[in-house]
């Protein structure tokens, strides 16, 4: 495993991004980028066939927060990953709100169920996720070319969400 900040995995452009998301938040320019992000993923235009946007119910505030995410298809089936790990605040939204959750692609929404991966099921998720998300390679200290035991190391710290789409 490469530690963060160095050989593949590192430099200034990973270092930079990853200073956009301190503490698990997003700092004002990670904020409006992820707007665009929304607006663009949402409407569909110019997205990659992963991009989605998750919305889920605020834990405090009990509105609607919207987040880009990357869906990550495995076995057949799709999943979300926190990036960000265990401080993300969707996360913390999604386990308050019960799993409950709507998850948007290209304007059309579809209501979910997400379920939590157990630590020991996640490396080929967390691979997978590297591989369509590469936004989210300086927050995952883990090189995408990485043998499997190299994820599984820091699996525990990267939640994993098994998409159950409701309304199918």
């Amino acid at each position: 495993m490469t530690p963060p900040g160095s050989g593949a995995h590192g430099g200034p452009l990973y270092a930079l991004k990853r200073l956009m998301y301190r503490h698990g938040r997003p700092g004002r320019l990670a904020r409006a980028m992820n707007r665009l992000d929304i607006l663009q993923f949402a409407a569909g235009r110019l997205s990659p066939r992963s991009a989605a946007v998750l919305e889920v119910r605020g834990r405090a505030s009990g509105r609607t927060i919207s987040v880009p995410v990357a869906v990550a298809d495995v076995g057949g089936r799709d999943h979300l990953v926190s990036m960000l790990g265990e401080e993300a605040n969707w996360v913390r939204n999604v386990r308050a709100a019960g799993g409950d959750a709507v998850l948007r692609r290209s304007g059309g929404g579809e209501r979910v169920h997400l379920e939590e991966v157990v630590p020991e099921l996640r490396a080929p998720i967390l691979r997978r996720y590297l591989e369509l998300a590469p936004g989210a390679r300086p927050h995952i200290p883990v090189d995408r070319r990485a043998p499997e035991q190299a994820f599984a190391a820091v699996a525990p710290s990267y939640p994993v969400f098994l998409i159950r789409y409701v309304e199918r």
